[in-house]
């Protein structure tokens, strides 16, 4: 007769006592004026804990989302915005590290809003920023935010204008947007940014073939990256040609002449010219009143945008939508009606 012992008791597959901790340190949900009071004590988490509400699709988190921004709008607004954009392998990143550690050392404080390509298929993103920025990262006086573009135009997170609106309360008076790359629909960027950089490297192909005459026409100064030990002739070569060029384009409706500077990140040469460049930016736009007149037209643009997309999401939530949207989507896979013809169905249907 076989007789199966028992064995040697197996542990549980769940620490019990780690499970317990984890709850007791689990994230108390603060109030709004509890967020609104961190923010504006400059306290980090809290701010960070705000942009992840502001960046959740919860509407229980929207709304208290809202509620924080409506508290901070009147001590946001006195930063200086500025988007980094240019060509994959540019150096951005190293740049706005190096820039970053320049102006932290001239008592600013500086806000990154570093914006990450989502994927189309998973819809992650790697979020690595903070990695590429191991200097800024630590520093005390700089707050790094890597934030999915969610598939939105131009890669620029659908929540980054509120995101500024945060950090400035939190007493930030520079933020730094990095784009996920350069083309015509980094105009989205533009659209939420007081000036607006394009940083390329030379050598790395036709100079004035290799970029979009749009992108082109937005920047509010190019800066030719990497220019150090062998590459210093390249990059004063590629500053001229684009300078030459740039002669070309229109004048700005700010009357600002877009400037073209060489710089490296790595020996931060040319750094602290970039920062007065933009300052006297700021001081020309400012005294001509072109400065606050484009935040005015930024800010209506953020509204209109907001509408259509509230218009959107009320659309396919409607259940007449949810009700016939399936049957026609068939007959226009079938080929018994046109995508014009489904479309204003649709519509109609509202």
């Amino acid at each position: 007769m076989l007789i199966v012992q028992d064995g040697i008791p197996q542990p549980e597959t769940v620490n019990r006592d780690l499970l317990q901790k984890i709850k007791e340190k689990k994230r108390k949900q603060y109030s709004c004026d509890e967020y609104v009071d961190g923010i504006l004590a400059g306290n980090r988490v809290m701010l960070g804990q705000a942009i992840t509400l502001v960046e959740s699709m919860l509407p229980e988190h929207n709304a208290l989302a809202q509620e924080i921004i409506e508290k901070c709008l009147p001590y946001s607004g006195k930063s200086i915005r500025i988007g980094v954009t240019g060509v994959p392998g540019a150096g951005k990143s190293t740049f706005i590290e190096a820039f970053g550690k320049y102006l932290t050392s001239e008592g600013h404080r500086v806000a990154v809003l570093a914006i990450d390509p989502s994927s189309t298929r998973t819809k992650g993103s790697i979020l690595g920023d903070k990695t590429r920025m191991e200097e800024l990262a630590v520093d005390e006086n700089a707050f790094i935010r890597p934030s999915p573009s969610a598939g939105t135009l131009g890669g620029v997170a659908r929540k980054t204008h509120e995101i500024i609106f945060l950090c400035e309360s939190a007493g930030f008076d520079v933020v730094l947007v990095e784009t996920v790359g350069v083309g015509q629909s980094e105009i989205a960027v533009h659209s939420m940014v007081d000036f607006f950089l394009l940083v390329l490297i030379a050598g790395a192909g036709d100079e004035l073939q290799g970029i979009k005459r749009g992108i082109m026409e937005m920047a509010d100064a190019i800066l030719i990256n990497k220019a150090d030990g062998d590459n210093v002739r390249n990059a004063q070569l590629a500053a001229r040609s684009y300078s030459n060029a740039l002669r070309l384009f229109p004048p700005f409706e700010s009357n600002w002449k877009p400037e073209v500077h060489t710089c490296s990140s790595v020996d931060r040469s040319g750094v602290p010219e970039v920062w007065n460049m933009i300052q006297r930016y700021k001081e020309q736009c400012t005294d001509s009143g072109y400065f606050y007149e484009k935040r005015n037209r930024q800010a209506l643009d953020v509204m209109y945008a907001a509408v259509d997309e509230q218009l959107k999401q009320n659309f396919y939530n409607n259940k007449n939508i949810k009700h016939i949207i399936k049957g026609l989507e068939d007959m226009v896979i079938s080929g018994k009606m046109s995508s014009y013809i489904a479309a204003k169905k649709l519509i109609d249907s509202i």
